[in-house]
């Protein structure tokens, strides 16, 4: 039998550090950077369940390191899981997993939100500004959360 144990999720501190993610605080919640809209000093981590919240409004928001590691990669529930150790496979094939797609205004916000970004990096790269690997990794993480709304609405 396949099974999420939410026990083997790494330690929130260790997960936010180990992907690239400086707190900054002394408190539960610490600051850090937003990898999803790029703020400086935006997002707010619970260093005890791995919650996330963007406080510029961008709408990025988790209940804990597998949320924001879905998120940030574009991977499903399983797919994350598994690369976190938190999945477990016995042998046996399984269904596939097919996540519901998101409601469709919450698809238009997140479409909105990724191409404005990809427009603005095309405004730079256009004015000369050398776009950071931190920008392209961004970048490749919005064509793949558009490519998974594009598959789920098509």
């Amino acid at each position: 039998m396949s099974a999420f144990n939410r026990e083997n999720l790494p330690d929130p501190i260790t997960y936010f550090e180990a992907e690239g993610l400086t707190l900054v605080g002394k408190g539960t919640w610490r600051t850090s950077e937003c990898r999803f809209h790029g703020g400086s000093d935006s997002m707010r981590i619970n260093t005890k369940t791995g919650a996330f919240v963007c406080m510029a409004g961008c709408g990025a928001k988790g209940g804990d390191v597998l949320a924001h590691f879905m998120a940030e990669h574009g991977l499903d529930f399983i797919t994350a899981a598994k690369l976190l150790g938190a999945w477990h496979d016995d042998g046996k094939p399984s269904r596939p997993h097919r996540p519901k797609p998101l409601p469709a205004s919450d698809a238009l916000r997140v479409l909105a939100f990724e191409s404005n970004m990809a427009a603005i990096a095309a405004g730079n790269i256009s004015n000369g500004v050398q776009l950071t690997d931190n920008d392209r990794a961004r970048l490749y993480v919005a064509a793949q959360r558009i490519q998974m709304i594009l598959g789920a609405f098509a």
